[in-house]
C-alpha cells in the first residue's frame, strides 16, 4: 500500500468512525466509562451515614475527631488499545479482513475517547510488543494511529496476550480503560496475568473473528494454512464428520474463553466481520451503564 493509498483509507475511516462517536457513541461512551475512576480531592469532618472506609486516619488522629476523604469523578481517562497485530488478523472471507475491522472499531473508540478529551494511547502486540504508542490527546495523534495500524508491518506472526498485558501493567502507572482487540487464538494460558491486570485496569475484550472460524463450507477438498506457523494441509470439508468436529472445536474455544474473561471480571464481546459492529458496541456499552 502505497503513501497516497494510505491517506485515502485514513481518510474514509476517520470519516466514517468520526460520524459514529459523535452521533451514536457520545453519550454511551460517556456513561459506560465515565466516572468509573475517583480522584482524592479534600478532607472535611466525618458526618452520620458517610463510609468508615473513607476515614482519614492520619487528620483525624491530629485533630482528635473523625475525618474522611472527599473523592470526586476523574473527569479525564487514559484508553489504551491493545491491539493484535498477530499473522492470524489478516484473514477474510466476508468484504473484509479481521484486521480491518479491528482498525475501524479502534478507530471509532479513539474518536469518541477524544470528544470526551480523554488520551488515547496504543499497544500493537503480537507475540511480543512491536510497537508502543504513548497515550497522548487530539485528532492529529489519532490519525496518526490509524495510519500505523494500516501500515504497520509486524516482526512477529505469533500471538501472546500476555505480553501485551504485562506491559501495560508495568508501564502504564495510572488506572486506565483497557481494550484488547484481538482473535484471541493463543495457545498459552493468560488467565492470571489478565486477572493482575484487571485489578489496576479496567480491561474489556474485544474479540473480532470471521464467520468461517464457528463453521466449515462443505466445498470438498480445501487446502488450509496456519498464518501464524506456516503450516498447511488438506481437508476434506466433504466430510461431515470433521466440519461437526470443526464446529465443537470452536464451541468449546468459546466456552473457555468465556470462563476465562467471567472468572477474570472482564467485560467482552465477541464480533464477527459481517457483524454490525456499531450494534456490538452499544450494547456492550449498555450492560456497563
Amino acid at each position: 500500500m502505497n503513501a497516497t493509498e494510505i491517506l485515502s483509507r485514513v481518510r474514509k475511516i476517520e470519516i466514517k468512525t468520526r460520524r459514529l462517536s459523535q452521533n451514536i457513541f457520545a453519550g454511551q461512551y460517556r456513561s459506560a466509562f465515565k466516572g468509573r475512576g475517583m480522584a482524592f480531592s479534600e478532607v472535611r469532618e466525618y458526618q452520620y451515614g458517610d463510609d468508615v472506609r473513607d476515614i482519614e486516619w492520619n487528620v483525624t488522629a491530629r485533630f482528635h475527631h473523625p475525618f474522611v476523604k472527599v473523592f470526586e469523578e476523574e473527569r479525564e481517562l487514559t484508553v489504551m488499545l491493545l491491539i493484535d497485530v498477530s499473522g492470524s488478523l489478516d484473514f477474510g472471507t466476508t468484504h473484509q479482513t479481521k484486521r480491518d475491522m479491528a482498525t475501524e472499531i479502534a478507530a471509532t473508540l479513539a474518536f469518541s475517547a477524544i470528544q470526551n478529551n480523554d488520551k488515547i494511547g496504543v499497544i500493537f502486540f503480537s507475540d511480543r510488543i512491536e510497537k508502543y504508542i504513548a497515550p497522548k490527546k487530539g485528532r492529529k495523534h489519532i490519525l496518526y494511529i490509524i495510519r500505523e495500524m494500516l501500515n504497520f508491518k509486524p516482526e512477529s506472526k505469533k500471538t501472546d496476550i500476555s505480553a501485551a498485558l504485562e506491559f501495560l501493567t508495568r508501564v502504564v502507572k495510572h488506572t486506565c480503560t483497557a481494550f484488547v482487540l484481538s482473535d484471541f487464538y493463543v495457545r498459552s494460558d493468560f488467565q492470571h496475568v489478565l486477572q493482575i491486570a484487571n485489578r489496576k485496569h479496567d480491561i474489556i475484550a474485544l474479540q473480532v473473528y470471521d464467520p468461517r472460524a464457528k463453521e466449515l463450507p462443505d466445498v470438498g477438498l480445501m487446502k488450509v494454512c496456519d498464518a501464524e506457523t506456516g503450516h498447511e494441509m488438506l481437508v476434506d470439508t466433504g466430510s461431515a464428520k470433521l466440519r461437526n468436529a470443526y464446529k465443537a472445536n470452536w464451541m468449546k474455544r468459546q466456552n473457555q474463553l468465556q470462563t476465562i474473561f467471567s472468572k477474570s471480571n472482564v467485560d467482552c464481546m465477541s464480533i464477527a466481520t459481517n457483524d454490525d459492529y456499531v450494534k456490538k458496541l452499544m450494547a456492550l456499552f449498555a450492560q456497563r451503564s
